[in-house]
């Protein structure tokens, strides 16, 4: 389904949502129609930002994922109720992320299996998805973005979504999503600039 479409016909919903009281069949219908942009979320957070989960012993694929974040809107949205197409994404995006959180905390509460292999011993030791501290600076500093910087630099940056994708999800122009995107970055180059590699 083409970005434009899905916007307005999850906009339909989330209207028919707010003016019923009790909206489960159009909570059902509202995830069905989107299921598609929710796959694909899925797929480019999980690749970018959690590759290892896609790894033994878990072997997350994107439609997993999808399940569990479906399952988790499913039950938020019989109380939240997002206004605009926007805030449904940023719902969805949340709980994205909780639902990876979640399975990297799982993760790394499991005993590990013992290896066969010696050099795989000295791999798995080493392996582990508790974020550097750089990483952490680096997670802080795009939540300190403002609201409109920070969503265009998840949807872009982070799911890979093209500029007129993101546009279509936040209702805006494209011209608004780079200039948005632009800033972003320019706060962020500021903010850390003291990890960049010293120049030769």
């Amino acid at each position: 389904m083409a970005g434009p479409r899905t916007t307005v016909v999850v906009q339909g919903y989330l209207d028919a949502i707010a003016r019923d009281p009790n909206p489960e069949t159009e909570v059902r219908e509202l995830l069905e129609q989107a299921v598609n942009r929710l796959h694909l979320l899925c797929g480019n957070l999980l690749r970018r930002s959690y590759p290892r989960l896609m790894r033994p012993p878990l072997n997350l694929q994107p439609e997993e994922m999808l399940s569990g974040v479906v399952e988790r809107l499913l039950k938020a949205l019989r109380t939240a109720r997002p206004e605009n197409v926007r805030g449904f994404f940023a719902l969805a995006n949340r709980h994205m992320r909780w639902e990876l959180n979640d399975l990297a905390r799982k993760l790394d509460h499991q005993p590990r299996a013992e290896p066969i292999v010696e050099s795989a011993v000295a791999a798995a030791m080493s392996s582990t998805s508790e974020p550097s501290p750089n990483t952490r600076r680096m997670l802080q500093a795009i939540d300190e973005l403002l609201p409109d910087e920070r969503e265009v630099f998840c949807l872009v940056r982070l799911h890979g979504l093209s500029h007129a994708d993101a546009a279509a999800v936040l209702d805006v122009s494209c011209k608004t999503v780079q200039r948005r995107l632009h800033r972003g970055m320019l706060l962020l180059v500021e903010a850390l600039n003291d990890l960049q590699p010293p120049v030769a």
